[in-house]
């Protein structure tokens, strides 16, 4: 029943002092947050695609996945937006199980939170050097995001934080886009009620001060399905779930109304195989309907170097150790017919 104060975490400015972002990724994070801004105000006709590992385990795996990235994303170009899936912190159910390299520099370690946020903004790095492309992760700590906030080009709120105050108004002092997940319930209006929250400005106490945010007008839907009290997934990528919230979107008058689907958790019921199928059905809608072609922007896949996963320990390269991914092959064919759909 009490808590054990361990070691003082470092600031945000220490560890920014001391991993530091290289004047050249500053030019290129810059160009790349343009084009990821202009896709959502309507400005470019490109596709957002939000991809990579279920949760970042392993920096030589999931830096040589994105370089793999990076090169279909120069024959996509013209179509395409990639955006990599660095995902550092891991939400649990339950509270049991890896957290993510956040807390686990090393998955068969204990914790270790000091050297998992060095490791976590090192890897960010490394993938940028290496890519040119500035990539996404959930915020499911809102102090953590600090700590990247000079890195990060695309920013998540999961289906369990988005009804937490600290998050919604976090999010109002993001740079970043962010996408607001529907709750695990499937309602609509707390995802939308976030959204407002979030593109309001706001004073409150964030990491020992008093701030002021301006509200992020980038703030936008994540559509992830839903599971009901018997624990049944259910779906929210089909036609008419995406029309209802378009015209959701059209009610409210929102700031540049977007839609991202996500292929897998509760869409895919929980069956990573069927993420292909889930991408050209929502594709298929969007070229169907003239409201629904103007809103959704993007689409967000779990994928990996080695299809399915493993238990932490199992130490096959490339291979997820928390929700199963589609393997490379998997992944470079979706991509290439998105690309052909757009």
């Amino acid at each position: 029943m009490t808590m054990k104060f361990i070691k003082r975490i470092p600031t945000a400015d220490e560890i920014m002092e001391m991993i530091p972002v290289p004047s050249h990724i500053k030019d290129i994070k810059e160009k790349r947050d343009g084009e990821i801004r202009n896709i959502l105000e309507n400005k470019d006709e490109r596709f957002l695609l939000i991809i990579g590992p279920c949760s970042a385990d392993n920096e030589d795996s999931v830096c040589e996945y994105i370089g793999r990235l990076a090169q279909v994303q120069e024959k996509v170009k013209d179509k395409v937006l990639i955006i990599p899936r660095i995902y550092t912190n891991k939400p649990r159910t339950n509270g049991v199980g890896y957290k993510g390299m956040a807390h686990q520099p090393d998955p068969r370690k204990k914790p270790n939170l000091c050297e998992g946020i060095k490791a976590i903004r090192k890897m960010h790095l490394r993938a940028i050097s290496e890519s040119y492309m500035p990539a996404a992760d959930e915020m499911l700590y809102p102090e953590n995001y600090i700590y990247l906030s000079d890195v990060l080009g695309y920013v998540a709120i999961g289906a369990r934080s988005v009804e937490n105050q600290q998050h919604r108004l976090t999010v109002s002092g993001v740079e970043a886009p962010v996408g607001m997940k529907n709750p695990t319930s499937g309602d609509r209006s707390v995802m939308f009620n976030s959204i407002i929250a979030a593109q309001q400005s706001h004073s409150f106490a964030f990491a020992g001060w008093e701030v002021e945010t301006t509200g992020n007008p980038l703030t936008h839907a994540i559509l992830r399905g839903a599971v009901d009290c018997t624990g049944r997934n259910i779906p929210n990528y089909h036609y008419e779930d995406l029309i209802l919230v378009a015209e959701d979107y059209e009610k409210l008058g929102l700031l540049n109304p977007a839609i991202i689907v996500d292929t897998n958790h509760s869409n895919s019921m929980k069956c990573f195989s069927e993420q292909p199928r889930i991408a050209k059905e929502v594709l298929m809608s969007r070229k169907y309907d003239i409201l629904l072609n103007k809103m959704i922007k993007g689409l967000m896949i779990e994928s990996y170097m080695v299809e399915g996963k493993q238990g932490v320990g199992e130490n096959i390269y490339g291979k997820s150790i928390t929700d199963a991914c589609l393997g490379w092959d998997g992944t470079e064919k979706l991509i290439y017919d998105i690309a052909e759909s757009i």
